[in-house]
């Protein structure tokens, strides 16, 4: 069963406060949307590479990959109005044959070569997986701007990704989620557990480095650990 990395870039980072989406931001002397590519190009265990890009950036993205010289990227597509219209229109691209899917914020470029790891071998025992890190912080349940409970902290965890999944059960997901009007999923890892009774999503070690670069200040912490 062969392992393609979908390298998620489809919005526009309206928070990031640039004129271009984030992901084509320069960082360490190359565009975010490369490093995140990178990471995968590099790890034994993928095959292929998606790319899924903001509508209007496709050449961009083509022109980075072509630059980089990326041999495993097999297909740049557009993205859709919202994270699920994206996921769906990769899974889409993928075809029927079943295979290890794993999705990954492009705004994520420092992820590791373990996180990656741990993720497609748990797709061996499971079919969905996601990695997470533990919260330091006191988290708090509000009602409006009054605190009403603290949540129990042993129990919390941040989800980061790549997220890993058989690809008949994110699509099952996701299908599920695109139509559900009362709720849109936040990630993919939620989807499964929302949609998909009796799939356990199995929680594996993330890495505090792979930080998300969701606003301009992320940048400085981002150039730190690339650098590095």
């Amino acid at each position: 069963m062969r392992t393609v990395a979908v390298v998620l870039a489809g919005g526009v980072g309206a928070r990031f406060g640039e004129a271009v989406p984030k992901q084509l931001v320069e960082v360490a002397g190359t565009s975010i949307l490369a490093h995140s590519i990178a990471a995968f190009e590099a790890s034994r265990l993928v095959d292929d590479i998606l790319v899924v890009m903001a509508p209007g950036h496709l050449d961009a993205a083509r022109s980075i990959i072509g630059a980089s010289g990326f041999t495993k990227v097999v297909g740049v597509i557009e993205g859709g109005a919202t994270r699920t219209d994206s996921t769906m229109r990769a899974l889409e691209e993928l075809g029927s044959d079943e295979c290890r899917v794993l999705l990954h914020d492009a705004a994520r470029p420092a992820v590791s070569g373990d996180v990656i790891a741990s993720v497609v071998t748990a797709l061996s025992s499971h079919d969905a997986v996601g990695p997470a890190v533990e919260s330091t912080d006191t988290t708090v349940l509000v009602d409006g701007d009054v605190m009403v409970e603290v949540l129990p902290r042993h129990r919390l965890r941040r989800m980061q990704t790549p997220q890993g999944f058989i690809l008949s059960v994110i699509r099952a997901a996701t299908v599920a989620a695109a139509a559900d009007d009362a709720q849109e999923a936040t990630d993919d890892c939620s989807a499964v557990l929302r949609h998909v009774p009796g799939v356990d999503v199995l929680i594996v070690p993330g890495d505090p480095d792979n930080i998300k670069v969701t606003t301009s200040a992320d940048l400085e912490v981002a150039e730190r650990l690339l650098t590095r």
